[in-house]
C-alpha cells in the first residue's frame, strides 16, 4: 500500500464516530497478529526477554492485546492529524496540570516513553500551547514533510530533528518551552550507555540528565494511556522528580538505570500498550550476539 494510499484510508476512518473507530482498529490490529510476520516476532521476543516468567501461552495473548492497541492508535492519528481542535480535547483528557505549575517558571522536560498514545497524546498538549520535541527523519521523505506538517498543526511546536542535536533545544527550553522528550528507543552504541531494562542491558541515551544539568529543567514524567471501549486516551502528568540528576559526579549509566525503572514500572501497570514492536535491545554490548 502507497504512503498516499494509506493516509487517505485513514482520513476516511477518523470521519466515523469514535466508538467505531477504535473498533476497527482493534479489529485489525487482532487480524495483523494472526500474519507471522518479522514484527510479530520481534514483540514475542522482546516479551521473552522482559518477563521471562511469564508462559508463552500469556506472552502471546499480551502480544495480541499489543497489536490491536497500537493498531487502534494508528487509526487513532487521524483524530490527531484532521480532527477539530475541540473533538482533539474530548477525545484526549489531561490530568496533572499542576505538576507543571509546580515547576515555578523552570524549564519543563516531559518524559514521554513510547507508549501507543504517545503521538495523540503530544498533540492535544500541543494544542493547549508551544513546546519544543526531538523527532528521527523518516526514510520516506513523502510521510517525513506530511508528520512535521501534522505534528505542528496547531503552530506551537518547535521541532528538532536528531541530527541536528541538542543546541537547538537547549535554546528553545531556556525561551520558556518545555521539551517532550522521549527516552527510549535504540539509536545505537554511539551516545548511548547500557543499562538496565527489565534485567536486560539496553543501549540507552543519557541524554536527559546532561540537559537536567545544562538547563537546570525538572523531569516531569508524561504517559497517555489508551482508555478500553472506545473511552478514548488519558494523559497523566506525574509529580516532578526530584533528586535528579544524584547527587556528585556524572554517572550516566546510574542515572539511565534510574529512567529506564521508572519506565518499567509504567509498562507493568499497562504492558499491552508498551511499544514492543521496536527493536528495543538491537543493539549489544561488546561480546555479546545479536538477539534479533
Amino acid at each position: 500500500m502507497s504512503t498516499r494510499l494509506a493516509l487517505l484510508l485513514v482520513w476516511l476512518l477518523h470521519l466515523l464516530p469514535f466508538r467505531l473507530l477504535a473498533m476497527a482498529g482493534h479489529g485489525l490490529g487482532v487480524l495483523l497478529f494472526m500474519l507471522p510476520t518479522e514484527r510479530r516476532r520481534v514483540v514475542l521476543t522482546n516479551l521473552a526477554l522482559c518477563f521471562p516468567g511469564m508462559g508463552e501461552r500469556e506472552r502471546r495473548q499480551l502480544a495480541r492485546a499489543h497489536f490491536a492497541a497500537f493498531t487502534r492508535s494508528v487509526l487513532d492519528r487521524g483524530i490527531a492529524w484532521w480532527s477539530s481542535r475541540a473533538r482533539l480535547m474530548r477525545v484526549v483528557r489531561v490530568e496533572g496540570w499542576e505538576h507543571i505549575a509546580a515547576a515555578n517558571g523552570r524549564p519543563v522536560v516531559l518524559l514521554a516513553p513510547h507508549f501507543v498514545g504517545l503521538d495523540i497524546g503530544a498533540q492535544r498538549l500541543a494544542a493547549e500551547g508551544r513546546a519544543v520535541s526531538m523527532y528521527s527523519r523518516q526514510k520516506n521523505p513523502v510521510f517525513d514533510a506530511f508528520l512535521r506538517a501534522k505534528r505542528n498543526r496547531f503552530g506551537s511546536v518547535t521541532l528538532v530533528s536528531r541530527q541536528e542535536g541538542l543546541r537547538p533545544v537547549l535554546r528553545a527550553m531556556r525561551a520558556g518551552l518545555p521539551l517532550y522528550y522521549l527516552p527510549d528507543m535504540d539509536f545505537g552504541a554511539r551516545d548511548s550507555v547500557f543499562a538496565p531494562f527489565f534485567g536486560v542491558p539496553a543501549a540507552t541515551l543519557p541524554a536527559l540528565s546532561r540537559i537536567v544539568r545544562l538547563t537546570g529543567a525538572v523531569v516531569v514524567p508524561c504517559i497517555t494511556e489508551q482508555l478500553p471501549s472506545g473511552a478514548g486516551y488519558r494523559v497523566v502528568l506525574h509529580p516532578p522528580w526530584t533528586g535528579f540528576p544524584g547527587p556528585g559526579g556524572v554517572d550516566d549509566i546510574a542515572e539511565a538505570t534510574r529512567m529506564n525503572s521508572f519506565i518499567e514500572g509504567c509498562v507493568e501497570r499497562m504492558p499491552a500498550q508498551y511499544h514492543w514492536l521496536h527493536k528495543r535491545f538491537k543493539t549489544r554490548p561488546p561480546g555479546e550476539p545479536p538477539i534479533y
